[in-house]
């Protein structure tokens, strides 16, 4: 078993509720944000509707939002020490260091939970769980969830027994065996009609609704640009709400300069149940990882995308591009300072909120797209390939 003085941040008790059980375990390793555990907690999801024995672990990372996801949907889970890989001496010799801890508390995972497989989300937590799932003979499912696959998700692809993708991946075709879309949570997808949506997120039931969202880490960038904009153009707003979903941000901060600008608003750090935003929005602002564009298709709402713009190769444009082609939806990037985005992103998010007939035709452009529930597809396989043979 491993100490917490081996492993800081975990102690003996995580591991020894996470082995405890006597269904067959199933860890689903990733984390950092919530691109990476949404999908997981939709595969434990569906993984427990088929067979309520088995049991579904989070190997993730030691972030805090992790921590706040996983208990919210009140899943077993077990921290594991990792950093991102850098080149950088310092850094190194922290992800190698971290890499070791790491290891060492999957391997104490695997070895007491009676795990079938392990599932690798991506994310830099994924290179000490299949590591030792390698050494511990634990076959590795990977599911990428990105259209440019990651460092991490490229080192799990040689080393896993099968490889799934979310997403087309364009700059390595032949990266997974299959393309089976996204998983995502019940939770996810709008429980009810618009106007109860709205009221059960504190928003006015008959005002369009705009929702803002930088994913689970929250974007300063688009925090900054819509107050702008609601301060500059209040005529634009008319008629309009806001639910502003800030991440990590000031919310009393926001939420005041929507009070100034008289544009009312919803401010929250983070909602754990995004069905009901995505089912009370109109239109939509947002991040374009992965899991957002697969939610914001999902629930048919018009979004324009904004991919994060600190990635070398912009790779969440890649996400939205699909559904751009279509013209189901628009994307600009970012240009992180708030008056250069107010001609690109504010101009087309501002001709969107005036044109109620695009945004009718991307709903609908949306509305027909195939729907696949890519997490009952990872389950049922899962399941499928753990079961004992049938005696003769």
């Amino acid at each position: 078993m491993v100490t917490a003085d081996a492993a800081p941040g975990v102690n003996d008790s995580q591991v020894a509720q996470a082995a405890s059980g006597r269904g067959a375990a199933f860890v689903l390793a990733g984390g950092g944000t919530g691109g990476h555990i949404s999908p997981g907690l939709a595969i434990a999801e569906r993984l427990r509707s088929i067979d309520p024995t088995c049991r579904p672990i989070f190997a993730c990372s030691e972030r805090s939002i992790d921590a706040a996801m996983l208990r919210e949907a009140d899943a077993e889970f077990v921290p594991i020490p990792a950093e991102p890989f850098s080149l950088q001496p310092a850094r190194l010799m922290k992800c190698l260091l971290a890499g070791w801890k790491g290891r060492r508390v999957a391997q104490a995972l695997l070895r007491d939970g009676n795990v079938r497989y392990v599932v690798a989300l991506g994310g830099f937590v994924t290179a000490p769980v299949v590591a030792a799932a390698r050494s511990a003979g634990v076959p590795v499912l990977l599911v990428n969830l990105d259209a440019t696959p990651g460092k991490a998700n490229r080192w799990v692809a040689k080393r896993a027994s099968r490889a799934l993708s979310a997403v087309p991946t364009p700059t390595l075709p032949h990266f997974a065996e299959r393309i089976i879309g996204m998983p995502i949570r019940r939770m996810a997808i709008a429980p009810s009609d618009p106007l109860s949506c709205r009221e059960s997120l504190g928003l006015a039931p008959n005002l369009l609704t705009l929702l803002v969202t930088g994913a689970s880490q929250g974007a300063t960038s688009l925090n900054q640009l819509v107050p702008l904009l609601a301060t500059r153009r209040r005529q634009l707003f008319a008629g309009w709400q806001i639910l502003h979903i800030c991440g990590h941000g000031d919310s009393s901060a926001l939420a005041a300069l929507y009070r100034d600008a008289g544009v009312p608003a919803v401010v929250k750090t983070f909602v754990h149940r995004m069905g009901l935003a995505w089912g009370a929005a109109d239109l939509a602002l947002s991040r374009a990882g992965a899991n957002s564009v697969a939610e914001a298709a999902i629930n048919a709402v018009p979004t324009l995308f904004a991919p994060y713009p600190y990635h070398k190769d912009l790779h969440q444009k890649y996400n939205a591009q699909p559904l751009v082609d279509e013209g189901a939806a628009a994307m600009e990037l970012d240009r992180i300072d708030a008056e250069a985005n107010c001609e690109g992103l504010g101009q087309t998010l501002a001709a969107l909120m005036m044109d109620p007939a695009r945004r009718s035709d991307m709903r609908e452009r949306l509305q027909r797209r195939p729907r696949e529930d890519a997490a009952l597809t990872i389950a049922t396989l899962l399941l499928e390939t753990t079961r004992p043979p049938r005696e003769v």
